[in-house]
């Protein structure tokens, strides 16, 4: 009973989202367009796009997954979606986290599997292209869940984009500096283990923290 709903509620969003490719391609369009233009407007020199490679194709994915934030329980929320999950018998919070995987599988896993075809761009070696792939695949899933919290605590304040900007952007910053500094040991020679491993170790409490967070933000909201 409690994992069907769960997986409903994916299901149902992932279709929504298909029903809107425009939403959700706009953040994958924006990724590309911010890695194709570095290039373009560095110049030719391989070494300068080696070093700066990490964090362009960082900061371009947090910033495209910022695209989607605010779009995450706005509609939900017009249209009553979410008084009818906070009056749910399933956890709140447990359906809070399924949008949020499906937030994460519309916005996040599309660049995550662009980064190692961008990253050719900036004349990266297969083992950092590996490196930054993997450090996606564990960094965007935090953009998810803690940009989820302050799609929360925002919904339904006027200004809410901007406001939701200066609260997770601070909170992203750990994740924009391991995410960048493990591609960036990986070039220079030096171990990845750290960084990913200090990844791992913001990801698991944002699994567990994230969603609990933004359904006790979105009952506020609600009442």
């Amino acid at each position: 009973m409690i994992w069907q709903a769960f997986w409903a509620v994916v299901q149902r969003d992932l279709l929504l989202a298909w029903r809107r490719k425009s939403e959700g391609l706009s953040a994958v369009f924006f990724f590309v367009v911010v890695a194709a233009l570095f290039p373009l407007g560095i110049g030719p020199e391989l070494n300068v796009l080696r070093n700066i490679a990490p964090g362009v194709l960082w900061v371009g994915a947090l910033l495209s997954s910022m695209l989607a934030l605010q779009r995450l329980f706005d509609a939900d929320y017009r249209d009553g979606t979410l008084e009818q999950m906070a009056l749910s018998p399933v956890a709140m919070p447990l359906l809070i986290g399924a949008k949020m995987l499906a937030h994460w599988l519309v916005s996040g896993l599309p660049l995550v599997l662009l980064a190692p075809v961008l990253g050719l761009q900036f004349d990266l070696s297969g083992d950092a292209l590996g490196t930054l792939t993997l450090a996606l695949l564990v960094g965007t899933p935090i953009l998810s869940l803690v940009g989820g919290v302050g799609a929360a605590l925002t919904l339904g304040v006027r200004g809410g984009g901007v406001l939701l900007s200066l609260l997770v952007l601070p909170l992203f910053v750990p994740v924009l500096v391991f995410g960048a500094g493990a591609v960036e040991a990986q070039v220079s020679g030096l171990g990845v283990q750290a960084h990913l491993s200090i990844l791992m170790a913001m990801l698991l409490p944002a699994v567990f923290f994230g969603p609990l967070a933004s359904a006790f933000a979105l009952r506020i909201a609600l009442e």
